[in-house]
């Protein structure tokens, strides 16, 4: 089967929404729509026309678009199983292990909680595709508003036994700002100053950094390798176990 369409949606003032559209069919879902607007803009712009709204956690810059798109298109709404009492008028909820056929493409559902409790990712093979909402960033992950670092790092090492020719569709733009971070923590990895250099050049010109390549992501996301030595020994964690060494990073990153 053919890959899905996907378009990045700049929304609100750094979150990215995504369309997914399947050409056969004429399928379209809209991923975590924080706002309406830029969603129906890209819709008119293609000719498409809204099926799916999928929510991967109850933020609400991740679901305010979803009222006035299901009432306008008669979208099916599509999100968390634990986020039912925070998500209102979904349709169909999903768990870990459950899957989800959106135009003959399987979404696999995980449980990714940490930045809320509730929160799931997203992951379509046959598109290389993850969403993972506000789960991993770009050279970062998400604040841990509501979980536990042994449920974040848990959430972590899910995603990163995902294939490396995973592209990463993530709830914002955050990569410059987590690249000033990793490098000061790890300023001896060269693919992480490739990068971050990469990055600077895409920023300047206005350009998106995601999707970013989950293979990459593994060898410089710093929340990613938790249990690397070295980024143990960078946090001063030399030897502790992995959920301490992420707990260090994240504190980091909160205090950077």
């Amino acid at each position: 089967m053919p890959a899905l369409d996907i378009v990045l949606v700049p929304a609100l003032s750094d979150n990215y929404v995504y369309l997914l559209h399947d050409a056969a069919s004429g399928a379209t879902a809209v991923v975590d729509p924080g706002e309406a607007a830029p969603v129906e803009a890209a819709l008119a712009e293609r000719g498409w026309k809204l099926t799916h709204i999928l929510n991967t956690h109850h933020h609400a810059d991740h679901i305010d678009g979803n009222e006035t798109l299901k009432a306008k298109h008669g979208a099916t709404l599509v999100g968390p199983t634990a986020e039912t009492s925070r998500i209102p008028d979904m349709d169909v909820t999903l768990a870990e292990g459950d899957t989800y056929d959106f135009a003959g493409h399987t979404i696999q559902v995980f449980d990714t909680p940490g930045h809320t409790t509730g929160h799931i990712s997203l992951y379509i093979a046959d598109s290389d595709a993850l969403f993972p909402g506000d789960t991993l960033f770009s050279l970062g992950c998400g604040r841990m508003f509501e979980g536990t670092p042994a449920q974040f790092w848990d959430s972590l090492s899910k995603l990163r036994k995902l294939p490396d020719a995973t592209y990463i569709y993530c709830g914002h733009e955050y990569t410059a700002s987590n690249a000033k971070f990793a490098l000061s923590i790890d300023g001896g990895n060269d693919a992480l100053k490739a990068r971050a250099k990469e990055i600077e050049k895409l920023r300047a010109n206005g350009e998106p950094t995601i999707p970013s390549l989950l293979g990459q992501e593994k060898a410089i996301n710093p929340f990613l390798r938790a249990d690397d030595p070295a980024i143990a020994a960078a946090v001063g964690k030399p030897g502790a176990d992995p959920v301490e060494v992420f707990a260090a990073v994240r504190k980091g990153k909160d205090n950077f």
